[in-house]
């Protein structure tokens, strides 16, 4: 399932009548299957692109459509995973997992079945009734992966989910989410402060100006192993696509 944006901005009303532009102008393609990252300086709209896309905002002009079809209200096309895993800490791990499933209506068999698969596919045999407490950060971010790949989305929106762990078990878990979603064939759209980690997942990348965000730069990461990192990781061109990437950002003027 593709994902478009055509020519969207977005508007926000401030506290003294007046309006603050978060983006301007931003026109892209993702297609079915693809993995995009979104990098760009802090309030630059970043957070807002998935929020259009999750159908939570609405455009101030333009338009986001998911195959062809605009986007006009709460999207149940797409899964949104955030920085924190918003495990409920009441539930046993499977009974997380289902949570999307169970506020879908789905059987009780049907929907511990696909439970149960997903947490296979993400690692944690063996760790269904344990509760988020008793599971390291790593192995939660999993556990929320799994919840979102339960309900079957077309579209995986990810606001940067490893930020708040350790750089081991960051590349370990990037490793394991690049090679589920790869294989799940989900179209994905990540965004992350990591230039790194940009080029170590993507297909593509999209760098944003500072407020209002606008496409500066479109990078085609033509690598293998998209699947996974960890070997992507020794490539040497990794280093040049991250430095065309800092150049973008103009971090070594800012720097100095």
């Amino acid at each position: 399932m593709a994902l478009e944006f055509r020519h969207v901005s977005k508007s926000f009303g401030g506290r003294d009548g007046g309006s603050l532009l978060a983006v301007d102008d931003v026109s892209f393609r993702v297609e079915e299957g693809e993995f995009v990252s979104v990098v760009g300086p802090s309030g630059c709209g970043k957070s807002t692109i998935l929020s259009m896309t999750a159908g939570l905002y609405q455009p101030t002009e333009g338009e986001v459509l998911v195959s062809e079809e605009r986007v006009t209200g709460p999207n149940t096309h797409v899964g949104f995973m955030l920085q924190k895993d918003l495990l409920l800490p009441w539930r046993s791990i499977i009974h997380n997992i289902e949570f999307g499933l169970e506020s879908r209506g789905v059987p009780r068999a049907q929907r511990r079945e696909r439970a149960m698969r997903e947490l296979a596919h993400c690692h944690l045999e063996g760790f269904e009734n344990h509760f988020p407490y008793q599971l390291s950060g790593g192995m939660r971010q999993r556990a929320a992966l799994a919840r979102t790949l339960a309900i079957d989305p077309e579209i995986i929106l990810l606001d940067e989910p490893f930020s708040a762990l350790d750089a081991q078990t960051k590349l370990l878990l990037q490793n394991s989410f690049a090679g589920t979603i790869k294989e799940a064939g989900k179209t994905t759209l990540l965004i992350t402060h990591d230039l790194s980690e940009a080029v170590l997942m993507s297909d593509r990348i999209l760098v944003l100006s500072e407020r209002p965000g606008q496409i500066i730069a479109e990078i085609t990461v033509d690598l293998p192993h998209r699947d996974k990192p960890i070997k992507r990781r020794l490539m040497p061109e990794v280093g040049d696509y991250a430095a065309q990437l800092f150049k973008h950002l103009k971090l070594e003027e800012k720097a100095a």
